[in-house]
């Protein structure tokens, strides 16, 4: 009735867009910046079976990104209807959408770019018998020639003035050489994920590296030390990292998709992680060396950067972030890749069981790092290769010593006998080549022919805790799993500082902060007391109430009885309310309410399984803070034995609770190379 009386001048006000309007907003989402180009153009190559891509950039990719592959080609007819949006041969109906095994689907990425830029396609199927090419030229998304060309059999993208109809856009690019950083980071997230594919790239004409092809056929193992290979050659060997290899099986009540025809087989739930990981004190400041990867693509995704940290846990110091290469392999139905224009973000699921099996993952690799095995039985294998000392010199030691504690209290102040460190004017003090040098699988002693005799004031040679294995001489990126540095003979030489204890292994020199080691040992200690039964609780003088929100009522209700057995009185009060009668006893809180607050919060963050290390840890850490050795304090030799003794049996032994290192080790080569015996 009111459009009838609205007059001549009434109009239609919903309109369809023109087509190259509809593919520059398209673009707006897929490309984002030069490396967006790249990204898509290498995802296609790969999709391709490609065996060598090359990658070339000009000017950050503003003026030219050129992207060719060996890949399969297409015909005169495919590279025509590839330039239509939403032209695939990824997926033919929605149901393909929930299993994705390909790097793109959507049929976007080409008529995207090619409405917002000059783009030159170039392709020639591998099988075709013709020995011509297929090239179409497109500026700004209009087809202007169609020809045949000269090409190798493959596929070549060129993609000249990026963003030349859409000045705004070009505007907001940044730098060159931050553009080029970011093209550089994606080549190398794609030459991680595909080591068994050569890539070469070409910033500005020149040659910045060509990654060959490795051999990544044999199983898993093969596919592991294809990984450490190509990080090699991208990263070099600065890093020390340990393999990651953890499998499991989803629960069987994860629901699958909704639209999802067939149930997922047992088989198909399974679950992988592998790949390398920092050791323990290798970390950053930022996330930028974590690569992550599900099913091969390059992932952004919160759920996983957690579970990094809780995998850690007290292995890393606050601030500070791990470095990884991991890749999850999980099947396509479990995972959903379609909910970002550009592919970047995922999401799973089951959410909670991916984080947990990473966490567990990285904390497995880290306690198998650490020492799984028995060290008392260990410690009897590897006693027999050290130096025995003399009857008579072990009875003149005790009755010099007197009868001391396990740890000396702060108040004591104990001289440490010093060895003597005279040489005889005879002795020469060249040291032994490499070659020379005993091996770690001879179980020879610590004391090489050229060392100087002890006196007889040194302390007794410590036992080891396990057998020592080869360690890498030039490879910190081992094929197999490093020796622990605790599973390789020490030997006490003295106290630097009143602080530092050093130590001699048979790869070098060990370096020992007492306050942390002692920091680590009680921390543990404390928590297996906390733990292991039912610790006493500390009665509040006057009850407090706790009102929380419906989700943490949720939460807490969950964990009320893991809460009340490690000692935190806990219960219902209400609704949304709960009444706090007892704290442990370790906790010194100025504010119970608030501590229960934090404590709600911190095992939030750590997931939503409980983790008992998380109950009232900061307090267990600074309690163990003011009671540990301090610096200064003085101990004598039997007592830092001990102290190295009770630190291989922790669990995790080579960070302090606040994730400082506890040892420092400096081998052989690097003495060398300080010293300018190597170059």
């Amino acid at each position: 009735f009111r459009r009838k009386h609205a007059g001549a001048k009434a109009m239609n006000c919903i309109r369809l867009l023109p087509e190259h309007v509809a593919n520059q907003i398209a673009a707006g989402e897929v490309v984002e910046r030069p490396a967006s180009v790249v990204k898509e153009l290498v995802e296609n190559a790969l999709d391709a079976k490609a065996k060598r891509i090359t990658v070339e950039a000009q000017a950050g990719g503003r003026s030219l990104i050129r992207v060719t592959d060996d890949g399969l080609g297409m015909s005169r007819d495919d590279a025509l209807l590839c330039l239509e949006r939403h032209a695939t041969s990824k997926i033919q109906k929605a149901e393909d959408l929930h299993s994705i095994y390909t790097m793109g689907f959507r049929g976007e990425a080409l008529p995207s770019i090619a409405s917002v830029s000059r783009m030159t396609l170039t392709t020639r199927e591998r099988e075709s018998e013709s020995p011509s090419a297929t090239q179409i030229i497109i500026n700004g998304g209009k087809i202007i020639d169609v020809k045949e060309a000269g090409s190798p059999a493959g596929t070549c993208v060129e993609v000249r003035q990026l963003f030349f109809n859409l000045p705004a856009r070009r505007k907001f690019l940044r730098s060159e050489e931050t553009e080029s950083a970011h093209v550089l980071h994606y080549v190398t997230l794609a030459a991680l994920a595909h080591p068994e594919i050569a890539f070469d790239y070409i910033k500005d004409t020149r040659v910045v590296w060509q990654l060959a092809a490795v051999n990544a056929d044999g199983g898993h193992e093969a596919r592991l030390r294809a990984l450490q290979e190509r990080m090699r050659a991208i990263f070099g060997n600065e890093t020390q990292l340990l393999s990651v290899d953890f499998q499991s099986e989803f629960p069987e009540n994860n629901p699958p998709a909704e639209e999802q025809a067939e149930e997922i087989s047992p088989a198909a739930r399974q679950f992988r992680v592998w790949g390398l990981i920092g050791q323990p004190g290798v970390a950053r400041a930022t996330r930028e060396d974590q690569h992550l990867f599900v099913n091969r693509r390059p992932v952004e995704n919160r759920a996983l950067n957690f579970a990094l940290l809780e995998g850690y846990h007290t292995a890393l110091m606050k601030g500070r972030f791990p470095v990884c290469c991991l890749f999850l392999e999980i099947h396509p139905a479990l995972v959903d890749v379609n909910i970002h224009p550009s592919k970047r973000e995922i999401k799973f699921h089951n959410e909670r069981a991916v984080r947990a099996f990473v966490a567990e993952a990285v904390r497995q690799t880290l306690l198998k790092f650490h020492g799984s095995s028995s060290p008392a039985a260990a410690s009897k294998t590897e006693q027999a290769s050290l130096p025995e000392i003399p009857a008579s010199q072990k009875e003149a030691e005790i009755a010099a010593t007197p009868e001391l504690p396990k740890f000396a209290s702060p108040s004591s102040r104990i001289n440490f006998p010093w060895p003597s460190t005279h040489l005889k004017q005879e002795e020469k003090i060249a040291p032994a080549p490499l070659a020379q040098r005993p091996s770690a699988n001879e179980a020879q002693p610590v004391a090489r022919s050229h060392e100087p005799e002890r006196s007889t004031a040194q302390p007794a040679p410590m036992a080891t805790a396990h057998a020592a294995a080869p360690p890498s001489a030039a490879l910190n990126v081992q094929a197999q799993t490093p020796t622990p540095l605790l599973h390789v003979p020490l030997r006490l030489i003295g106290v630097v500082g009143k602080l530092y204890v050093l130590l001699e292994s048979d790869r070098g020199l060990v370096l020992m902060d007492q306050h942390a080691a002692h920091e680590r040992i009680l921390f543990e200690q404390m928590l297996t007391r906390l733990e292991s039964g039912n610790p006493a609780s500390q009665r509040l003088l006057l009850p407090e109430t706790v009102e929380l929100g419906a989700r943490d009522t949720q939460f807490v209700r969950e964990l009320l009885p893991t809460l009340n057995k490690l000692g935190v009185g806990l219960s219902e009060f209400g609704e949304r309310t709960f009444l706090l009668d007892a704290l442990p006893p370790f906790v010194k809180a100025p504010n119970a309410r608030q501590f229960v607050l934090e404590l709600i919060d911190q095992l939030k963050a750590a997931g939503q399984e409980v983790n008992t290390m998380r109950l009232g840890e900061h307090m267990i850490a600074k309690t163990v803070c003011r009671h540990a050795v301090k610096a200064n304090d003085f101990l004598r030799g039997p007592e830092l034995e001990n102290l190295v003794e009770d630190l291989r049996a922790c669990a995790m032994p080579y960070t302090c609770p606040h994730g400082r290192p506890t040892l420092i080790e400096m081998n052989y080569r690097e003495l060398e190379k300080k010293f300018g015996r190597l170059q």
